[in-house]
């Protein structure tokens, strides 16, 4: 059984995405264009997890990932030519990004991929403990309409089909060898607008995306929930008009029975004031489990590269608010969510992989000093 505070004290992981190198860009743009072929895209991703795995390990960090070099996106590889689903996009937009996901379910609704397909690739090439990500059930709710019912099958069908498949996907994953799980909701400040395409109450808050993921979680014991957590990050513009904020978002997260949380902090305007809710959220019982708080220390969207010292402070400083037993680190956000990356350093997308990894060293170092200072070292 994997042990998070083994190497660190203070347990660490990351969220998922890195930006993926040119050469893996190239082989991209040239599949797309019909100039090579699967094999030889294939390679070009082997590559390019190779390459990543071996900077990870360099960072001394105990569990990695294969910085999703294998996707386009995290959000679109269950249905990418899914049976069951038509291709007609929804406008939906997440840090000024279109997700190109289908637009309408027929059903019966069935993932293409799993991740745990991606993964028993990526591993074989590990020397370290792997996590991997999954799609939330909450994103991939967006393919139903908002306002009306697909002849013959009824949303509560088409919810239930999708439950059965999150819960398939983080099981595929771990029998693929990873040794943590974390669901991906980074759709939960967007999808709480006026403009939401999920179903919402009055207050505005997204709780029904929020029971969707509750759902899979009890598809677990809470042995295994232990090392499934739960991801949120908010965009720059912190969202739709009407949206709730991040701290009324924590407090709903926060209700989840997961095993961990990874939580955005570091490009947060108001660090106390999300670590006290945190703190005053963060349950000591999660259903027989008892949730760690990782904290975004690492701000994903600046090439600032943190010192290992910063890093230490936000971590001790947080712990006036939150159990120290129960608190971890991580970083904001993955770091390059989508391989078509508009943001200003994708255009010099190996520099922005080398100050990732610079940062993602921080993140561990850090890690390691609050942990001597806090007692766990």
């Amino acid at each position: 059984m994997f042990d998070a505070r083994a190497t660190t004290g203070i347990p660490t992981e990351p969220v998922g995405s890195l930006p993926r190198p040119q050469a893996l860009l190239d082989a991209n743009a040239a599949f797309d264009d019909g100039r090579i072929d699967e094999a030889a895209l294939d390679a070009a991703r082997d590559d390019a997890v190779r390459d990543t795995l071996e900077h990870y390990a360099a960072t001394g960090a105990p569990v990695v990932s294969d910085g999703e070099q294998r996707r386009s996106s995290f959000a679109a590889y269950p249905v990418t030519d899914t049976p069951g689903v038509a291709a007609e996009p929804p406008d939906v937009l997440v840090d000024g990004h279109g997700w190109q996901l289908p637009g309408r379910v027929d059903g019966p609704f069935r993932y293409r991929a799993y991740a745990g397909d991606a993964l028993a690739r990526s591993i074989s090439l590990a020397t370290v403990p792997m996590k991997q990500s999954v799609v939330s059930p909450s994103t991939l709710a967006l393919l139903y309409p908002l306002h009306e019912q697909t002849p013959d099958y009824p949303a509560d069908r088409f919810e239930q089909d999708l439950v059965d498949e999150c819960e398939r996907d983080i099981r595929s994953a771990f029998a693929a060898g990873a040794v943590r799980v974390s669901i991906d909701y980074s759709d939960g400040r967007l999808t709480a607008g006026g403009g939401s395409r999920h179903r919402r109450p009055e207050n505005g808050l997204p709780t029904h995306g929020i029971e969707l993921i509750a759902r899979v979680m009890r598809r677990f014991t809470a042995r295994e929930r232990m090392h499934i957590g739960v991801h949120t990050c908010v965009p720059p513009d912190r969202g739709a008009a009407g949206a709730p904020s991040y701290l009324e978002l924590l407090r709903e997260i926060l209700r989840i029975d997961a095993g961990y949380f990874l939580l955005q902090l570091a490009g947060e305007p108001d660090r106390d004031a999300v670590c006290a809710t945190i703190g005053e959220h963060l349950r000591a019982d999660g259903g027989g489990v008892t949730p760690i708080a990782h904290l975004g220390v690492i701000d994903t969207r600046s090439p600032h590269v943190e010192s290992a010292q910063e890093v230490a402070d936000v971590l001790v400083r947080a712990a006036a608010h939150i159990p120290a037993e129960q608190l971890g680190s991580t970083d904001d956000c993955g770091f390059s969510p989508f391989s078509r990356d508009p943001r200003p350093l994708a255009g010099l997308t190996d520099l922005a992989r080398g100050i990732a990894f610079r940062k993602i060293r921080s993140r561990v170092d850090g890690t390691l000093l609050a942990a001597e200072k806090l007692g766990f070292a």
